[in-house]
């Protein structure tokens, strides 16, 4: 047995995975909307949306419950951040909708991700106590 599958604790980390999950997915739908058709920065898409591909990478880590992916996704996210706040103070609606959108994802995944790990950790020391003793 890996020591994945008994360092998960229950219904929080669930939680928080689906959280992490649904927040990634919503980035990668608002990223290729946003620039292929709600509100290109020319008409007709732009290379922009190619911003959609390095998200889709930690896709697979996050459902196969890969700690080490929850952690360097928890600081990358901080990018598309950065980038949704420019663009929410610089650009014009609806594209400074669309990044407020985007603010709001990038925090929700960031705090998915930093409970995730948090609540894992947790559960792995009460395991290691629980054999242990």
């Amino acid at each position: 047995m890996n020591s994945t599958s008994n360092t998960l604790p229950g219904s929080n980390v669930a939680a928080t995975r689906w959280l992490a999950v649904g927040s990634l997915l919503g980035l990668i739908v608002l990223s290729l909307c946003w620039e292929l058709w709600l509100a290109p920065l020319r008409p007709g898409g732009s290379w922009m949306v190619l911003k959609a591909l390095p998200l889709c990478i930690p896709l697979v880590g996050l459902l196969k419950h890969r700690m080490y992916t929850y952690r360097w996704v928890s600081l990358v996210v901080w990018l598309y951040f950065t980038e949704g706040v420019v663009r929410a103070w610089s650009d014009k609606a609806p594209s400074n909708y669309l990044a407020m959108v985007e603010v709001a994802l990038c925090l929700l995944l960031f705090v998915a991700c930093a409970l995730h790990v948090r609540w894992r950790q947790k559960a792995a020391k009460a395991a290691t106590a629980a054999a242990q003793a």
